[in-house]
């Protein structure tokens, strides 16, 4: 989640331009210059988020090796002082002078935007970094970089400050017995970006999906971090590495190597979701047209939610593209093909929809090509139109295959996809049925909403509050042209475990609908939101967090897109009013609490722990929660999709053990839920 000081109805001031503009205004920027100049073009941001992006460029280029068959290990550690190394056992970089640049072939990839083996001649016919800019771009972000490269036996080394060289490049001698590829150590510049502390899961997740998409590649993090390894949290092994003489560094460490590739990928996140399966095989199909390979791996399971995911060149393009397009329109066929010659939909029967044929199913979708046309450098969205003839045509023939071979299977999926075309029909009557009562009309508002007078969106906020008390509250300390309050009675309703009809019936979620004004399932429509922020506001206790997370349920699995537009965030409410005489301070965690009184003195302090929001009267709950100029809001992000989706499969889900083990794994780290 991301902080914001929000000052959003601040006036905006503008002024007219001063001074000449001419010639000498017109800037060109040198070499690197632009990367540190404008970084976020580049690699997203300067949050965490692009401190970790500069992790996944080098990587990258390691995978790239192992794409052209010259590299099968990869090892990536967090040093001590949160530097990073990435070495693979590839065939290095070519050291000669590159014969247009006049300077070592390592240093042209590491200064020159737009230089590398991936447009043309042959040295890589797959590659998912495309655009000659990663190694450049982790050189120029960071303090410093060093490169250790093997090439035809012998070793040579360069150094870069901040992009430039620092020491020339040179040949060391011959490379030590065993030792081949490329070493990058790199230490992220802390001038550019917010944070340089690195998180070992964020890491391994990514690191843990290279490793599933390239099977046989064995993919190794590690943590020499001494604060961090006392500190660990998740799946790295402590105490495994071992120095030459046998000596127990406690290095954090997980080991990653899976033979079944995307096949184990979907088990293991069947597995991570707790959902039992549909039908225990993993089915699998692989394709191919001259250089073009694609992967499909699937498996059902009892949830009421798809799982998709799709790679090219290993790269995660989060917006689909013609490969899912092709998966999609090919299942659909398959399916209710097989259902119709069955005999379980009958003549009369209409066909089985995209979305009732792919409820509960897992999908990895993986190709690997010549010529990747992505959308941008974020690679998000892929346009090549032949991969969806092949992705088409693969599925079509080899799920059609599949089907006639296990029949039993294919019987059980037909059938979860008919139930889901009937919970379809059925939330198609409950919404109908909701709309005759003007439960989803703009004009039919829920009476306990209190309502603001600003007509443009951007400039609103709706507080979702917990409980009628602090509702009361809210609506006393609010802007009310700007702020509208709608207090929730009771519990949400669970989603994670409930279909749209149970939705469109239930008088929590209802309300919530009505009054953002966008829809849900097929009706939604972000043009349509009646607010630019929704902000829950519950009590900093366990059943407020529980609501939070319900909530948070409701718009992860069904309004999705507002969490993505940045649009759903979460009140932090103080815990603690410490009052020393006239003067009140607010403690947001014990750590504050703390803090406040080493600074004021713990002698003639009144220390007083809030139990709920309703505990605060109007003016400190507008001091300290919704005060434009004075409160801090989270804003919810989904940084991870894979992770989010787990973990709410995993809170919201219906077995207990696998939910006990989360909180008992995660709760003494996590003070706030990050989305």
């Amino acid at each position: 989640m991301n902080n914001e000081n929000n000052n959003t109805h601040e006036e905006l001031n503008t002024t007219a331009a001063t001074g000449t503009y001419d010639e000498s205004q017109i800037q060109v920027l040198e070499g690197l210059e632009a990367v540190r100049k404008r970084p976020g073009m580049y690699i997203g941001s300067t949050s965490s988020r692009g401190l970790h992006h500069l992790v996944n460029e080098i990587v990258d280029n390691s995978i790239d090796e192992a794409l052209a068959g010259r590299c099968d290990r990869i090892t990536i550690t967090i040093g001590e002082g949160d530097t990073i190394t990435v070495e693979d056992n590839g065939h290095g970089i070519p050291a000669a002078i590159h014969p247009t640049q006049g300077i070592p072939t390592p240093e042209v990839v590491y200064t020159i935007l737009h230089a590398g083996g991936k447009f043309g001649g042959g040295g890589y016919k797959i590659a998912g970094g495309l655009h000659g800019v990663g190694a450049s771009v982790v050189n120029a972000l960071s303090e410093w970089l060093k490169l250790e490269n093997v090439y035809d036996g012998k070793m040579y080394t360069i150094a870069f400050q901040r992009g430039d060289t620092t020491e020339p490049f040179t040949c060391v001698g011959d490379a030590p017995e065993g030792r081949r590829g490329l070493r990058v150590t790199f230490k992220p510049d802390p001038t550019i970006f917010e944070e340089t502390v690195f998180d070992y899961n964020v890491l391994l997740n990514r690191m843990r999906e290279q490793a599933f998409l390239n099977a046989g590649v064995r993919i190794i993090l590690r943590d020499e971090r001494s604060e961090s390894n006392a500190n660990a949290v998740g799946e790295g092994v402590p105490g495994q590495a071992r120095d030459n003489d046998g000596n127990d560094n406690s290095i954090i460490e997980t080991d990653m190597c899976y033979e079944g590739g995307i096949r184990s990928f979907v088990s293991y996140l069947n597995e991570q979701r707790v959902s039992d399966v549909v039908h225990q095989d993993v089915i699998y199909m692989r394709g191919d047209k001259d250089t073009s390979i694609a992967e499909v791996a699937l498996q059902y399971n009892t949830s009421y939610h798809e799982t998709f995911l799709t790679f090219a060149n290993n790269m995660n393009t989060i917006e689909g593209g013609t490969h899912e397009t092709g998966f999609k329109s090919a299942l659909t066929r398959v399916i209710n093909d097989y259902a119709r010659k069955s005999g379980q939909l009958k003549e009369k029967d209409k066909n089985l929809s995209g979305e009732a044929v792919r409820e509960g199913i897992c999908v990895i979708i993986s190709v690997k090509l010549e010529n990747a046309q992505f959308e941008s450098q974020t690679k998000a969205k892929l346009g090549n139109s032949d991969i969806r003839t092949l992705v088409e045509a693969t599925v079509g023939t080899k799920l059609a295959e599949y089907f006639e071979e296990n029949p039993a299977t294919a019987k059980v999926i037909v059938e979860k996809a008919i139930a889901a075309a009937r919970a379809a029909e059925a939330a198609r009557r409950a919404r109908d049925e909701t709309r005759r009562k003007g439960a989803l009309e703009g004009g039919g508002l829920p009476g306990k909403l209190y309502d603001c007078s600003e007509k443009d969106r951007e400039l609103t906020e709706l507080f979702l509050v917990e409980g009628d008390s602090a509702g009361g509250s809210a609506v006393e300390a609010r802007k009310s042209k700007f702020q509208a309050i709608l207090p929730l009675r009771g519990k949400v309703l669970n989603v994670e475990k409930s279909r749209l009809d149970k939705i469109y019936a239930n008088a929590q979620l209802i309300p919530i609908i009505q009054c953002l004004g966008c829809g849900i399932g097929e009706d939604f429509d972000t043009e349509k939101l009646r607010y630019g922020k929704i902000i829950l506001m519950a009590d900093a206790d366990v059943d407020g967090s529980h609501i939070r997370v319900l909530l948070l349920t409701f718009f992860f699995r069904h309004m999705r897109q507002l969490i993505d537009d940045g649009r759903v965030y979460l009140a932090q409410p103080p815990l603690y009013k410490l009052t020393k005489g006239k003067s009140k301070y607010y403690a947001y965690s014990d750590a504050g609490r703390d803090e406040i009184l080493a600074e004021i003195g713990e002698r003639g302090v009144e220390i007083e722990r809030y139990k709920g929001l309703g505990e605060m009267d109007a003016i400190e709950l507008r001091d300290t929660t919704m005060d434009f100029e004075k409160r801090t809001i989270l804003r919810v992000t989904v940084e991870d999709a894979i992770d989010c989706d787990e973990m709410f499969s995993v809170l919201m889900g219906d077995q207990v053990e696998p939910r006990r083990a989360f909180i008992e794994k995660n709760a003494k780290y996590v003070t706030n839920l990050d989305v």
